[in-house]
C-alpha cells in the first residue's frame, strides 16, 4: 500500500513542473514580445491624434458653412415671402382693375346705346322739321369747318411769338391736327413762305401719325426771319398748292401784323383766291390770334390790333373763321 501513494505522488509533481514551465515560457514570450510595442503605439496615437485635429477642423468648416447657408436660406425665405405678398396684392389690384374695365365698358357700352337713340330721335325730329330733303352741308368742329383734304400752316415766327406764345402755338397745332384725323397732304410754311421741310418743298407733305409727330417735334425749335405779316405764306400757299380738285384750308397763326396796309393785303388776297360761280373761294383761310400784345392792365398793341382786323376780314372773305384766344395758358 504505501509504494502506491508514493508513486502517485511523484506523477502529481512532474506535472505541476511540467505546469509551471508552460506559464514561465508564456510570460517570457509575452516579456520578448512587447519590447518594440511602445513606438508602434506612439506612432498609432500621433496618427490617430492629427486624423482627429483635421476630422475637427474639418467639422467646424461644415458648421460655419451650415450657418452661413442657414442664414442665406432665410434670407431666401424672407424675399419669397415678401415677392408671394407682392404677387398677392398686384393680383388683386389687378383683379380691381379688371373690374373696372369690364364696369367701364359695360357703362360705355350702355352710354354708346343711349348716345345712338338719342341721335336717332334727334335724326328722326330733324327730319320732322326740316323734311326728308334736308342734308347738313358742312362739319363744324370748334366754330371752324373740318371739310378739307389738304392742309396749310402759315406760322408767324417772329420773336414775339417764340418768346411769349410758342408752348401755346404747339398745343394749338395739335388740337388742329386732331381734327382731321386723316388728311391727303399736309404743308408747314412761315409766314415768310419758307417752308418748314425744304426736302418736301413745293409738294405735299403726306399724312401719317409719324410725319405728324415730326412735325410738332421740329416746330418746338423752328424760327426762321419773320417780318410778322401772314402775306407772303398765304400767297406762296395758294399759287403753289391751288388746283381745282383739291379742298385746301389755310391756318393762320400769328400775333400781329407789320404790314402797311390791310385793304391792299385783303385785295391781293381776293386776286389769287377767286370765288367761283357758287361763291365759293379756292381755298379756306383760317386764323388763330394769340394775345401777346394784348394783356390785362396794358394799352392794346396797334399792330396786334391791325392783325385781328385784318384776319376777321380775310377768314370772313375766304369761307374761314377767326379764332382770337383770350389767354396764352
Amino acid at each position: 500500500m504505501k509504494k502506491q501513494r508514493r508513486q502517485q505522488q511523484e506523477a502529481s509533481i512532474s506535472f505541476l513542473d511540467v505546469i509551471s514551465c508552460g506559464f514561465g515560457a508564456i510570460v517570457l514570450l509575452l516579456i520578448i514580445a512587447k519590447i518594440g510595442e511602445p513606438a508602434i503605439l506612439e506612432d498609432a496615437e500621433r496618427q490617430l491624434e492629427g486624423s482627429v485635429r483635421d476630422y475637427q477642423e474639418r467639422l467646424f468648416e461644415i458648421r460655419g458653412e451650415t450657418v452661413v447657408l442657414d442664414k442665406r436660406l432665410k434670407s431666401r425665405k424672407q424675399q419669397l415671402s415678401d415677392l408671394t405678398e407682392r404677387i398677392a396684392r398686384l393680383q388683386e389690384k389687378l383683379a380691381s382693375v379688371a373690374k373696372q374695365s369690364r364696369e367701364l365698358s359695360q357703362s360705355q357700352a350702355i352710354e354708346k346705346q343711349n348716345l345712338q337713340l338719342v341721335l336717332q330721335v334727334l335724326t328722326e325730329e330733324m327730319q320732322r322739321l326740316l323734311g326728308p330733303e334736308f342734308e347738313q352741308k358742312n362739319q363744324l368742329v370748334g366754330g371752324i369747318p373740318a371739310d378739307s383734304d389738304y392742309i396749310i400752316f402759315v406760322i408767324d415766327t417772329s420773336g414775339s411769338m417764340q418768346s411769349a406764345a410758342w408752348p401755346k402755338v404747339q398745343a394749338e397745332m395739335l388740337n388742329i391736327l386732331d381734327v382731321y384725323p386723316e388728311v391727303k397732304g399736309i404743308q408747314v410754311l412761315n409766314d415768310m413762305g419758307q417752308f418748314m421741310f425744304t426736302e418736301f418743298q413745293n409738294q405735299w407733305i403726306p399724312d401719317s401719325s409719324d410725319m405728324r409727330k415730326k412735325i410738332t417735334s421740329k416746330l418746338a425749335n423752328w424760327a426762321p426771319f419773320s417780318n410778322s405779316s401772314p402775306v407772303e405764306g398765304i400767297e406762296n400757299a395758294i399759287k403753289v398748292f391751288y388746283k381745282v380738285d383739291r379742298k385746301i384750308s389755310i391756318y393762320t397763326l400769328g400775333d400781329d401784323f407789320q404790314g402797311n396796309s390791310i385793304q391792299r393785303v385783303i385785295k391781293v388776297i381776293d386776286t389769287l383766291n377767286k370765288a367761283n360761280q357758287n361763291d365759293d373761294r379756292l381755298v379756306r383761310i383760317h386764323a388763330i390770334g394769340f394775345p401777346v400784345h394784348l394783356r390785362p392792365g396794358v394799352n392794346p398793341n396797334q399792330s396786334a390790333m391791325r392783325f385781328a382786323a385784318l384776319m376777321r376780314e380775310l377768314s370772313y372773305n375766304n369761307g374761314g373763321t377767326f379764332i382770337g384766344l383770350n389767354s396764352l395758358e
